[in-house]
């Protein structure tokens, strides 16, 4: 078990620098949104590795706290681009 969570963070981890290398060179706004939403899912993945890891149930509790705000962000950062303005 302890070599399979080493190579799930390892595998993550990488996935969260290529997303983060897709934000600063994007082509275009449409990709640099949705690596950043990328990097909230390979977040709450640490997160949740974390809390295998450890055995401590707040880190999925704290997962999916981050999974609604990241959510939540993402629809309101391509609305804002969209239309150039959130709310209505």
């Amino acid at each position: 078990m302890d070599y399979a969570l080493l190579g799930a963070f390892v595998i993550v981890g990488l996935c969260q620098i290529m997303a983060m290398v897709r934000v600063l060179i994007g082509p275009g706004t449409g990709d640099r949104i949705l690596a950043l939403d990328t990097m909230v899912l390979n977040a709450i993945g640490l997160i949740v590795l974390m809390g295998l890891s450890q055995g401590i149930r707040i880190y999925f509790e704290a997962s999916l706290i981050i999974a609604m705000l990241g959510f939540v962000s993402t629809v309101a950062y391509a609305r804002f681009v969209l239309r150039g303005d959130i709310i209505e």
